[in-house]
């Protein structure tokens, strides 16, 4: 039994060391094979790995695009809800109508102080303060003629009141709106007038540069008057002619309206980039493009004006002036159109007030760029005021023959 059994037993221990032989290459292959697979898999997915890439890339971008027109539509929608909401609020609130029209919060160049008019070359210059009303001041400059500007240094406002005395025209400048009396533009036309032998007196209304009070065109006019009444009684028999730029086209007619009903008419009248009347002009002015043709323009933006007191008619007031009136307007005038210039001035020649007077109206090309506001830069503007000068009936030269040109007034 035991020879029997032992080669059972070796062949069993044969069969095991076989079957373990077996098993473990078994397992080997196996093993194998399991890494060829998982190297496949990886070769597979290897193309998949950037699509995956990409299509997470393209899922980012669009949502930015997304997030990006979600902002820009509420950017739009509030900018839309805005354009329609003001026109109704102008409408409740007509005096914000009236703030855009004078603008005279606005105040350019802002550093420069009223008070030294030779801070701005201006040395032959005094400011005054002068009072139309209670509680209500108006910074004056007056600009003697340049022939003084050596005789006029260091004098007090009695020299320069003495001064509108001798023999020189005097012009009054009413402004346009916005900025003040120092605004450079204008203080480049003063000295141009200044240098043909005018004195100059211009002042800021109520409401602007370092005046006091309210601004309302009934103001402005009233102040205008008071200036000019002011000059006539001390200027003697030397002309007096009133000069008024943009808005203060429309000061111009209103007081030169009123001298004439009093029978104290200026020698003559000069109007520059004049308009029509206020609604004409707030109609065609280039802020009103992108509501002009809004539904209800005139009834929103236009009657608010007309609520305010602010008419500025320059068309009924041309009917109602006796003296002779000089038109200078620029073809490419961006402010206020060429056209309503050109109307004022068809409105006004026929009108029996001027039947002995002469009107005249100078176009300036659009070619020399004067626009709105650099007439004063025209060579030919000397030759325009000399012949402005023979408008009236009885011309500022042939007063003068006998006074000496030059003369000073008295330098104690």
């Amino acid at each position: 039994m035991r020879k029997r059994t032992e080669p059972v037993a070796l062949e069993h221990e044969r069969c095991a060391a076989s079957g373990s032989s077996s098993s473990g290459s078994a397992a080997a292959a196996l093993d194998a094979d399991c890494r060829l697979k998982q190297n496949l898999r990886l070769a597979g997915k290897a193309p998949a790995e950037p699509r995956c890439a990409a299509d997470a890339g393209m899922k980012r971008a669009l949502g930015r695009r997304k997030g990006l027109w979600f902002r820009l539509r509420k950017i739009l929608l509030c900018v839309l809800g805005l354009y329609v909401a003001i026109p109704f609020l102008i409408k409740l609130c007509p005096g914000i109508q009236a703030k855009l029209i004078f603008l005279n919060f606005v105040r350019v160049p802002y550093f420069i102080d009223l008070k030294k008019p030779q801070d701005q070359g201006l040395n032959h210059t005094c400011n005054y303060y002068l009072q139309p009303e209670e509680d209500v001041t108006i910074g004056v400059w007056h600009t003697v003629p340049a022939v003084w500007w050596k005789d006029a240094q260091g004098k007090d406002q009695m020299w320069y009141e003495d001064a509108l005395a001798t023999s020189h025209p005097i012009i009054l400048y009413l402004h346009g709106n916005a900025g003040t009396r120092g605004g450079d533009h204008r203080v480049e036309l003063y000295k141009v007038l200044s240098s043909l032998g005018y004195h100059v007196v211009t002042f800021d209304y109520r409401g602007w540069g370092d005046s006091v009070g309210t601004p309302s065109e009934r103001g402005m006019t009233y102040d205008a008057l008071h200036v000019f009444d002011w000059i006539k009684a001390r200027s003697g028999d030397n002309p007096v002619y009133i000069w008024g730029h943009s808005l203060g086209t429309g000061v111009a007619t209103n007081l030169v309206r009123r001298l004439c009903e009093r029978e104290t008419p200026p020698d003559a009248l000069i109007l520059e980039s004049p308009f029509t009347n206020i609604r004409e002009e707030a109609k065609s002015h280039p802020f009103s493009v992108i509501y002009r043709y809004f539904p209800g323009f005139d009834w929103f933006f236009l009657d608010p004006i007309t609520s305010s007191g602010i008419k500025f008619a320059n068309d009924e007031n041309v009917k109602h002036i006796s003296c002779s009136l000089l038109i200078l307007h620029a073809e490419d005038d961006p402010v206020v159109p060429f056209q309503l210039g050109r109307k004022l001035y068809n409105i006004a020649a026929p009108s029996r007030s001027f039947r002995d007077f002469k009107v005249q109206f100078i176009p300036f090309h659009s070619d020399l760029g004067y626009r709105h506001k650099y007439i004063y830069k025209s060579p030919e503007l000397p030759r325009i005021l000399r012949n402005a000068e023979n408008f009236s009936l009885f011309s500022w030269g042939e007063r003068t023959k006998m006074v000496e040109p030059h003369k000073s007034p008295r330098s104690d």
